[in-house]
């Protein structure tokens, strides 16, 4: 059995240099919303390849997150971490000197597989480096920057396609990418500390192709399907991924009770913490994702906005997303599982005001300090559900499966983004041509809002102290 020494805590450097890491690949999941027409502009590229450019991103990330984390718990969080901030910069490279569409979506297949190394150890090495009051702020940290990437994403796509930067254009929200990951990469040989599980696992191959069988059949279809007008293959695909997860959730299951070192141990999932965290992470992700993808729709289309005014009109929703996200830690000490409720209730509020301005505003000539009161309470309501998702879902992980675990919450939220998009924003697009884009968006905010009566119940049954 082998005997690491315990790793060192992490310094304020090292935290801040895992944020930076955290930053590049949520930031770079929605950059590149608002440069689609200029590359299909500039590559002639037709909308299949074009989908495929933001897909080929989506679907590496979400089926590498849990080998991700594996491959820390093996071979060190901090070596994986520098190899995926490294591996980053390089595919981040190669996309903005992409000579071809096809060039591209290669690029971000790998640029996906990079974030999926990278990301899974931000949060194992918090899970193993700290503990109490400063994990719980770490965490809190992490979700809020989570949250203000999506919003920046879409604020710094903007600029830069705007600015048309030494005639670089569309690329340039890709070459931005590679003097971020340098500083990265200096500042981790120096703060980030590693660690790694006592009981280094080998590799886990026959369930890493059937979890990723299983993912894309599942992401593929909804990211794609629609675009393509829902052919046989989709459905098909569709109709496959229950089948591919329950033969993965079954041969996990056998190889833990073998004694095997399974990709993802079905252990993890008998915490009712760990149960109660994911339920809690659905309606946040999936809601989130549609918002994002409905208002990105109704700013441009619906009000005219281009894309820098309609990233700046999110700007107060990222501030107060930011801001809640800090205050997260406070929450939970006063009011426990009750934050969650908290959460939910804030960010109802918020999209409640939000329908009622849209609705009763006059349209299509809505300002965006019109729109602020709402955003900002769906910026609160936002801020507090990340951390605690987080908080809850990790509480329960030992400290050796840190990796798994964050790659299953990582996992996890990538899979809800894809859903949202593909569930609400095929709901919001469908009901366009009938009732017009000012009612299709109160009915996709109706539907968000269901979806967070259900997460103020799940508050309601969490415990009065969280771990």
């Amino acid at each position: 059995m082998r005997t690491d020494a315990p790793p060192r805590g992490l310094t304020a450097l090292g935290l801040l240099t895992l944020l930076l890491g955290t930053a590049l690949p949520m930031i770079d999941f929605f950059i590149v919303n608002v440069a689609l027409p200029a590359i299909e502009r500039d590559l002639h590229a037709p909308p299949a390849t074009l989908e495929m450019v933001v897909a080929g991103y989506a679907v590496a990330y979400a089926v590498l997150l849990v080998l991700g984390g594996r491959l820390g718990d093996t071979y060190g969080r901090r070596r994986l971490f520098l190899w995926g901030v490294a591996a980053f910069g390089l595919t981040s490279l190669a996309c903005g000197l992409a000579p071809g569409a096809w060039w591209l979506v290669a690029a971000r297949v790998a640029q996906g597989a990079a974030s999926a190394a990278l990301l899974p150890q931000v949060l194992a090495t918090i899970h193993a480096t700290t503990s109490g009051e400063r994990r719980a702020r770490a965490v809190a940290l992490y979700g809020s920057v989570g949250g203000v990437s999506v919003v920046l994403g879409q604020v710094l796509g903007g600029m830069l396609v705007a600015a048309d930067l030494a005639g670089t254009g569309w690329r340039a929200v890709f070459l931005v990418n590679v003097p971020v990951a340098v500083a990265a990469l200096v500042c981790a040989l120096r703060s980030v500390p590693d660690s790694r599980s006592e009981r280094p696992a080998r590799g886990d191959l026959a369930g890493t192709a059937l979890l990723a069988a299983a993912l894309i059949a599942l992401l593929l279809p909804l990211t794609e399907g629609r675009a393509a007008g829902w052919p046989l293959w989709s459905v098909l695909l569709l109709c496959a991924a229950p089948l591919l997860a329950a033969g993965f959730y079954g041969a996990q299951r056998r190889d833990e009770r073998a004694g095997r070192s399974p990709l993802l141990p079905p252990s993890l999932l008998t915490a009712p913490e760990v149960r109660r965290g994911l339920l809690l992470g659905l309606p946040v992700f999936v809601g989130f994702a549609g918002w994002m993808f409905v208002s990105a729709v109704t700013l441009q289309e619906g009000l005219g906005y281009g894309p820098l005014r309609a990233g700046l009109t999110l700007v107060p929703m990222g501030v107060a997303q930011f801001a809640a996200s800090l205050l997260a830690p406070c929450a939970v000490r006063r009011c426990g599982g009750r934050a969650v409720t908290l959460a939910a209730v804030v960010h109802i509020a918020g999209l409640v005001t939000v329908t009622a301005t849209v609705l009763l505003g006059p349209w299509p000539r809505l300002s965006p300090l019109a729109l602020s009161p709402g955003l900002v309470l769906c910026g609160l309501g936002q801020g507090l559900q990340l951390p605690l998702y987080y908080r809850i879902l990790l509480a329960a992980v030992p400290a050796r499966l840190a990796g798994a675990g964050s790659g299953l919450a990582a996992t996890l939220q990538q899979s809800c983004l894809a859903v949202g998009v593909a569930t609400l924003g095929s709901l919001f697009l469908s009901l366009v041509p009938g009732v017009g884009m000012r009612e299709a968006l109160a009915v996709v905010l109706a539907v968000q809002a269901v979806g967070l009566l259900g997460l103020g119940r799940l508050g309601l049954r969490l415990p009065r102290v969280l771990g």
